[in-house]
């Protein structure tokens, strides 16, 4: 007999199946931006580091929070397309959508801070700070509703390593920019 954490995990996964041409439109285009982030900053890290540049260990922290962010947005967006779309046109989904505009204007803005260190340094930490403020507000709304009895498990965990990958990935880039961005300039030459 399967775990009864399997059979909710499957059942959860099942239910792409339901996806109608929107739903699948609003997926691909999500986790392909994603996918994006984590293969140009991979592909960045890996042409530097083929090429015999040395990058701090902290640096590869970066990518594996991308990859830990993207699963559990995979998986989490499923439940948020099907079984969860009423309750995110409640309030919810303003909150995921205010937490993504943050967290991608926080990553241009630390790219951006490469060039121009001084100007971009204080709007990085501020993005930052508030997308993460933002993941904690979504996670007490999905904690409420849970607590109701109108969520799963399975979007709970999904949520858990949500936050766990943006964090990763969010305190590894401010400390790369923090210590000047070291192994960047020797790899910008390779381009």
């Amino acid at each position: 007999m399967p775990h009864p954490f399997l059979e909710e995990f499957s059942e959860y996964v099942g239910e792409i199946a339901g996806f109608a041409r929107a739903d699948w439109r609003y997926y691909i285009c999500w986790i392909g931006l994603m996918m994006g982030l984590l293969f140009s900053v991979t592909g960045f890290l890996l042409l530097g580091h083929l090429n015999h540049v040395r990058y701090p260990a902290y640096v590869w922290n970066i990518p594996v929070g991308i990859v830990i962010f993207v699963g559990a947005i995979a998986l989490d967006t499923i439940g948020h397309r099907t079984r969860y779309k009423e309750r995110l046109e409640d309030g919810e989904g303003f909150v995921h959508s205010i937490t993504i505009a943050l967290g991608v204007s926080s990553i241009v803005a630390l790219c951006l801070a490469y060039t121009h260190r001084d100007f971009f340094r204080i709007p990085a930490l501020v993005l930052m700070a508030m997308s993460i403020f933002y993941s904690v507000v979504d996670e007490a709304m999905h904690w409420r509703r849970y607590m109701a009895g109108q969520s799963d498990r399975v979007e709970m965990w999904s949520h858990v390593f949500i936050f766990i990958g943006h964090i990763i990935m969010s305190l590894a880039w401010w400390h790369w920019f923090a210590q000047g961005y070291p192994g960047v300039a020797q790899t910008l030459r390779f381009l």
